[in-house]
């Protein structure tokens, strides 16, 4: 089981290039960075995780912007989106986005995405929120046909571009894995048609129950279970959860960081280092 590492970074934590450096130092694997283009100020949206948005929602630094500064610092670790918005960006240029990523760091790039909750963000860049899913998986499956075709046309209901030519393409074949984030049976599913690997947040989701229902929902798609990761983001820094998903054949836990500066990160990065040793020893 794989150890990774995700913080909101914004304008007033530890550098994305400190903290990835400290971050491959102490061997982890990967190092995630979610987005949020912006924070409409009407705040009428509420948020899953409580009454009050925290500050960093609306100080987030770009996630691929952030991420290269990362990838320019390290040579192994892992580059992760945690998650990325697509219904906020237009898939011609998210596609270059994430193929150049994973081309300028060897292959290090981990395309994590889901749908997102906020109306009034979503609206302000063009898309429905009840379209959210359908668009997100036209969006997908169209940038799936530029990184794997040397001349790529989508022609769909929300998505729709006559042939065209666009490098480079990604280090990973077919392309970088797709993490979907997502916590609902609905979503599993998704994960099953089209993604590589789930990403749940933990404690708001039976993990063991979910993963025995993706297991079961890819082979009754066809698909051989092993091939879609399970990453649980968000993970308690307790060795006795961490023993129950190894257990249940977890393949990624992600341990949350708060976004502050270095002399607050670096002691808990050095603490995290440490539970992970004492588990592998």
């Amino acid at each position: 089981m794989d150890h990774g590492l995700m913080m909101f970074s914004t304008d007033y934590a530890i550098h994305p290039a400190e903290l990835a450096r400290a971050a491959e130092e102490r061997g982890f694997e990967s190092l995630f960075f979610p987005e949020h283009t912006h924070i409409p100020a009407s705040r009428l949206s509420p948020w899953p995780g409580g009454p009050a948005l925290p500050k960093e929602y609306w100080h987030t630094n770009d996630p691929f912007v952030a991420l290269s500064f990362a990838a320019a610092a390290t040579t192994r670790l892992k580059l992760g989106t945690g998650i990325c918005l697509v219904v906020e960006h237009d898939p011609i240029t998210l596609a270059k986005q994430v193929a150049t990523l994973d081309a300028l760091s060897g292959g290090r790039m981990l395309f994590g995405i889901g749908g997102g909750w906020n109306r009034e963000e979503m609206a302000n860049h063009g898309t429905d929120f009840t379209q959210r899913w359908a668009v997100l998986r036209e969006r997908i499956t169209a940038m799936k046909e530029i990184w794997t075709k040397e001349e790529a046309a989508f022609h769909g209901e929300h998505v729709d571009f006559e042939p065209i030519w666009s490098w480079p393409k990604p280090v990973q074949k077919p392309h970088p894995p797709i993490l979907l984030g997502t916590g609902s049976a609905r979503g599993r599913q998704r994960v099953v048609d089209f993604c590589d690997g789930w990403m749940p947040i933990a404690g708001r989701d039976d993990v063991a129950a979910g993963i025995l229902d993706l297991r079961r929902r890819a082979v009754e798609a066809g698909r051989d279970p092993a091939t879609i990761s399970v990453s649980i983001f968000g993970a308690p820094p307790k060795s006795e959860r961490l023993d129950e998903y190894r257990r249940a054949a977890v393949d990624r836990v992600i341990f949350a960081l708060p976004p502050e500066r270095r002399d607050v990160v670096l002691p808990i990065l050095d603490r995290l280092a440490d539970l992970v040793g004492a588990i592998e020893a």
